[in-house]
């Protein structure tokens, strides 16, 4: 519990306390909120205002007797009545001060990706984390990086809330759209299996020498073959081949489908790695067929009833669990949902089906695994039901809880994977299962035209650009990360001197923050415009501005270092003595903005948003802005006054490197 909790813990005990033995009354809640401003006081309680009826007194008259009765709250400093009933209390400013900064002293310092945070406390169920998600069949977009961005932050904030947590990354290898590149590779191009190969690998050792990545010509590739199919509907036969092929997993068409996947994973890999995204297992779709996993998974949902061989009508052929009569998809026009096709291919909700139950642990059988990538730091794991090994390897699934991190257009088959749960008497892992949702990215009108796309006149006044692969507006991830970098080293440059090496690694560190903010300063079912002026911004709710301030003032330590002050001890002594330097209200507004941090980042922990925890480290650093620009710490006027102004900031900057952590942006040496 943190300083700020227990002092309010306190005072809701002594308040409840009070009133049951002062005035005869049970509270069944004592609210505690912040005031709009500190000469209002730290919490204001309005417990008073509801009881005027049952008293028959007004609530100011309450208020009066129950402060009067009120025994002394450590942490408290005082209690006024204000307004019809208010109770405001105003707390222990040095008290509360050093007792903050002393936790964040003790407080780890936030990992730099999902491989650092510590497994605070085991005995807790595990958490498995299912995101990012990217079909490899081309390069990464604009709206896979805000799946990524909100999975990991999601990722950070479980981690930081105590939680174990397993992070996953699910490769669709066996879909339509591998099997579109495949046939781009063979049919499109005119070539058979071997010399689609050979060009593959071709491709593949320029990217090596330098040349164009492979994922980016297959972006191109895609495009090409989409317009194929649609010029001649007849061609869509090779796709179905492929499929059929990828499948079963045996011929030559299936392994220059996987060397293809394989090759995209790892460039998507690279991509995330730009942004901080890392992962520990990814499970791929082909072996959640060869391990046999939706063969169990169709056993059970036959044997328990809750699908059935449709004999009659449009689904004649197909295994189909019924829906209609649940509530869940009252509003579905055509509820019913087919899990195997006449054809007696398995749909993709099958297979989520089979893969939601093995990350329960609900299946008999397990893949077997072995090191896709590693680093000094940790190791990658895949799934590999040929080469893999059976041990050896971390405990993989058996969660206690799964959030699958998707967008908000695949709903219907989410609630599908949980009712199969429910139906299945799983009513546990049902309830444990969470579609982690958010909307789409689309541009505004003047990054698109940045970006240069050709947009209408009538796009071009409208709040935003929607993606649209047929007319070609679609942003890689890699490229917009190197456009946000390219405006962030211009940016850094005219801003201090600096190197060309510091400058290229500053501005990619930028560009990072630039972009994860941006995705999570809204709220996940936001429709996100993305625009890189605003985005890329030193000041103004952006990420660099957040970044700009705390390396601002980690350069003030190290300023007064060299000028042979030192600070590098603890300073929460400077608190506890402060007296009337923490009456300015400039400086307990900092304090309390990073007090409050605890209770922001519990409410983003209930509400699984992050916006809030993005807002808060905004104003964070508004108010530490404020602060600086009246008290400044270079040219105090007594080291005293000094020492004093140095543990806000020193409270500041530790508690602002947590909202960093947890939003996943870099604090970059220079800026």
């Amino acid at each position: 519990m943190s300083a700020l909790d227990h002092v309010a813990s306190a005072l809701r005990e002594a308040i409840t306390t009070t009133a049951r033995e002062a005035l005869g009354v049970e509270l069944e809640e004592v609210p505690l909120t912040e005031p709009p401003e500190p000469k209002l006081g730290d919490f204001a309680c309005s417990a008073c205002l509801p009881l005027a009826k049952t008293l028959r007194r007004a609530p100011r008259q309450i208020a009066e007797s129950l402060v009067e009765a009120l025994p002394p709250i450590e942490g408290v400093a005082r209690l006024e009545i204000a307004g019809p009933g208010y109770i405001n209390a105003y707390l222990d400013r040095p008290k509360l001060a050093a007792a903050l900064l002393a936790e964040l002293e003790e407080a780890p310092a936030p990992p730099r990706d999902v491989h650092e945070a510590p497994r605070v406390d085991a005995s807790r169920p595990k958490v498995i984390v299912e995101h990012t998600n990217i079909n490899p069949n081309k390069a990464a977009h604009v709206g896979h990086l805000r799946n990524a961005v909100l999975g990991d932050s999601l990722v950070r904030l479980l981690q930081h809330s105590g939680q174990p947590v397993e992070v996953q990354n699910y490769i669709d290898d066996t879909g339509v759209q591998v099997a579109d590149v495949v046939v781009g590779f063979t049919a499109f191009s005119e070539r058979n299996a071997a010399a689609g190969l050979a060009e593959v690998e071709r491709l593949m050792a320029a990217q090596e020498e330098g040349g164009r990545p492979f994922d980016h010509e297959c972006w191109d590739l895609y495009s090409q073959v989409t317009q194929w199919y649609e010029a001649d509907e007849e061609r869509l036969t090779h796709r179905k081949q492929a499929l059929h092929e990828m499948e079963e997993g045996e011929s030559e068409l299936a392994k220059l489908g996987h060397v293809i996947a394989t090759a995209i994973v790892k460039r998507h890999l690279a991509t995330m790695a730009r942004i901080g995204v890392g992962y520990h297992l990814l499970p791929w779709e082909g072996d959640v067929l060869a391990a046999e996993f939706w063969q169990d998974a169709f056993a059970r949902l036959k044997e328990s009833g809750a699908i059935h061989l449709a004999e009659d009508g449009k689904n004649a052929g197909c295994w189909v669990m019924p829906l209609a009569d649940s509530a869940d998809f009252a509003d579905e026009k055509d509820p019913d949902k087919i899990l195997v096709r006449s054809n007696g291919t398995v749909t993709y909700t099958g297979k989520d089906i089979a893969l939601q139950m093995w990350k329960f642990g609900l299946l008999d059988s397990d893949f077997r695994y072995r090191v896709f990538a590693e680093d000094e730091r940790a190791k990658l794991w895949t799934s590999d039901t040929d080469g893999g090994s059976a041990e050896g390897h971390p405990e993989f699934g058996k969660g206690g809880s799964v959030y699958n991190v998707i967008d908000v257009r695949q709903s219907y088959p989410q609630k599908v994977v949980k009712n199969a749960l429910a139906l299945l008497g799983h009513a546990e892992a049902a309830d444990g299962s969470t579609h982690y949702s958010y909307e789409m990215v689309a541009l505004t009108p003047r990054t698109a035209e940045a970006l240069g796309f050709e947009i209408t006149e009538e796009e071009r006044k409208a709040s935003h650009v929607e993606m649209s692969g047929r007319r070609g507006i679609g942003v890689k991830a890699d490229d917009l990360l190197d456009r946000l970098a390219s405006e962030a080293s211009e940016k850094v440059r005219a801003n201090a001197d600096i190197t060309e090496d510091e400058l290229a690694a500053t501005a990619a560190a930028v560009a990072v923050g630039a972009l994860r903010y941006f995705m999570l300063k809204f709220t996940r079912n936001s429709l996100i415009a993305f625009d890189i002026e605003s985005a890329v911004q030193f000041q103004g709710e952006a990420g660099p501005y957040l970044q700009y301030t705390t390396v601002r003032t980690a350069n003030v330590f190290r300023k007064l270092a060299e000028e042979g002050h030192d600070l590098s001890g603890s300073l929460v002594d400077e608190l506890q003595d402060a007296g009337d330097f923490l009456e300015d209200d400039l400086v307990w507004t900092v304090l309390m903005n990073v007090a409050r941090l605890p209770t922001v980042v519990q409410r983003s922990v209930d509400t699984l948003e992050l916006a809030p925890i993005a807002k808060h480290g905004f104003q964070l650093c508004q108010s530490f802005n404020k602060f600086y620009g009246k008290h400044s710490l270079l040219h105090a006027e007594t080291d005293e006054l000094r020492r004093g102004r140095a543990a806000v900031a020193r409270t500041f900057l530790l508690g602002q490197r947590q909202v960093l952590g947890l939003l996943g942006l870099p604090e970059p040496e220079r800026m």
